[in-house]
C-alpha cells in the first residue's frame, strides 16, 4: 500500500471536488495508476482505492460514466475527445478501472 498524488488518478480539479462530494467514485485510464489498498487525500479526506480490474472501452456501460461524474457514456466520449487531441475511440482499447471510497 502506498499513499498516491490525488492527481496521478483525478487529473482535473474538477474530478478531485466530486470525489469529496461523492460524486465520483471510480476513474478508467490508459495505465493502471494505483493498487488495491492504495490511498490519496483531497483536503482533510482520505480515500482508499478498492477496486483496479483491466477493462476495453466497449465495456463501460452509463453507470461507468456516471459513476466517472458525466450524465451517460455519450456524454463521457464526447469529454474524452475533447480532452485528448489525439483520442479516438475504439472499443477494444484496453483502460484500467480504478474504483475508490473515502475511509
Amino acid at each position: 500500500m502506498s499513499d498516491r498524488d490525488p492527481s496521478d488518478l483525478l487529473p482535473s480539479e474538477r474530478m478531485r471536488t466530486q470525489a469529496l462530494e461523492g460524486e465520483v467514485t471510480q476513474i478508467h485510464r490508459g495505465h493502471r495508476y494505483a493498487e488495491e489498498g492504495d490511498t490519496f487525500t483531497i483536503e482533510e479526506t482520505t480515500f482508499e482505492v478498492t477496486d483496479v480490474t483491466e477493462r476495453r472501452l466497449g465495456d463501460l456501460t452509463d453507470d461507468d460514466a456516471q459513476a466517472e461524474g458525466m450524465d451517460d457514456l455519450d456524454a463521457y466520449r464526447d469529454l474524452l475527445e475533447r480532452a485528448h487531441d489525439d483520442f479516438e475511440w475504439d472499443d477494444d482499447s484496453e483502460v484500467v478501472r480504478h474504483r475508490f471510497e473515502p475511509r
